[in-house]
């Protein structure tokens, strides 16, 4: 069998032609009627998030070959494996992809060596062969002392790294990772999210990372794609998103006040009628507005100065962290004030105090639609 590093594989101007995924992915599945097209070059790691029922698991399903198609195609490496219009549909196995469910499905009755071999196996590699390659891949991610442990006497992190090296161990060409953390407790994600981009960075492959966690996306993708309503309504870089979210989603994802408005001067009208004084001035026209929490300044009595602008707010809901406090505000503008626990106890903050509200015109961020 000859593996890919004893090829030179074919390039174009994306890269080598073997490490690429392409695809426009539409069908329907109940209430959901998905039509998203992305691509992921050699290397790059995308996340896709979005709301629950956006389509995100059924997109990596359907790129997996385990949802069939109702429109569209998906090239893998340059290798077209489904296009419904030519009657085309490779089968799962044969697609060359890794993938990695949040179940990581490791098959019970086998041991973390036996799972890491069954890829390479079912290819075609000798017994003895796979299970060296397996040792390998056990010996990468750490687990080299549990490879004749069964899955059920493995921990959770444990458990996702077995997945992690079996996905990994039939050198494919692209790699689908299905919420790959999230049955993990915080300490174990945290391990394992390290383990998680030291791997990745080593890929050559395009990786298809779906998640819920912020955290997850920003530190491991190199793009994110926001998905809502079987629909892309963003695909930036983590830092664009966090700086000019596109929806009100993405900004709850990244922690943003998010608005939509129409803005003449230095005057947003937003969408509720409520009016904001931002710092830069626009010609009329559609706009979105952002605001960090953190601008968000709270007082007990109207204050006086330089915020231009002051509403009674009402708080709503108390967010309590580690190191800070996200205050859920009812009123005019509705929106969230990040403050430190001292400030919580100072201002005796409780679930429907009044409160003024107050944010400096060079604190709103804001840009065309």
């Amino acid at each position: 069998m000859t593996s890919r590093s004893d090829a030179t594989p074919a390039t174009d101007h994306r890269g080598p032609i073997d490490r690429w995924l392409d695809a426009r992915v539409g069908l329907r599945l109940g209430a959901l009627d998905l039509d998203v097209q992305v691509a992921v070059t050699p290397g790059e790691v995308v996340a896709v998030v979005g709301p629950n029922g956006a389509g995100k698991t059924t997109l990596l399903r359907a790129m997996a070959g385990l949802v069939p198609l109702g429109h569209g195609r998906i090239e893998v490496g340059g290798r077209l494996v489904e296009d419904p219009s030519a009657g085309v549909r490779v089968p799962a196995q044969d697609r060359q992809l890794g993938v990695v469910f949040q179940e990581h499905l490791l098959f019970p009755h086998l041991t973390a060596l036996e799972n890491v071999a069954f890829g390479p196996r079912a290819r075609g590699v000798p017994a003895a062969e796979a299970r060296a390659h397996a040792r390998e891949w056990l010996a990468r991610v750490g687990l080299a002392a549990v490879a004749g442990t069964r899955p059920a006497a493995l921990s959770g992190g444990q458990s996702q790294r077995v997945a992690l090296a079996r996905a990994l161990a039939t050198d494919p060409a692209v790699l689908l990772l299905d919420e790959p953390m999230a049955a993990l407790d915080v300490d174990a994600r945290r391990a394992v999210r390290r383990e998680l981009a030291r791997h990745l960075a080593a890929f050559a492959g395009p990786t298809l990372l779906v998640t819920h966690d912020p955290l997850e996306a920003i530190s491991l993708a190199d793009r994110i794609v926001v998905l809502e309503g079987g629909r892309v309504v963003q695909d930036d870089a983590p830092d664009e998103i966090a700086r000019r979210p596109r929806s009100a989603w993405a900004a709850r994802l990244v922690g943003l006040n998010h608005y939509h408005g129409r803005i003449d001067g230095h005057t947003v009208t937003l969408d509720s009628g409520a009016e904001l004084t931002v710092g830069t001035a626009a010609p009329a026209g559609e706009v979105a507005v952002a605001i960090h929490p953190r601008a968000v300044a709270l007082h007990p009595e109207r204050p006086n100065g330089s915020p231009r602008n002051v509403w009674r707010a009402t708080v709503d809901a108390l967010d309590i962290h580690r190191d800070d406090v996200r205050v859920h505000l009812d009123g005019p503008v509705p929106i969230v004030a990040q403050v430190t626990a001292a400030a919580l106890a100072d201002l005796q903050l409780t679930e429907g105090r009044s409160v003024w509200a107050a944010v400096k015109a060079t604190e709103i961020d804001h840009w065309s639609r």
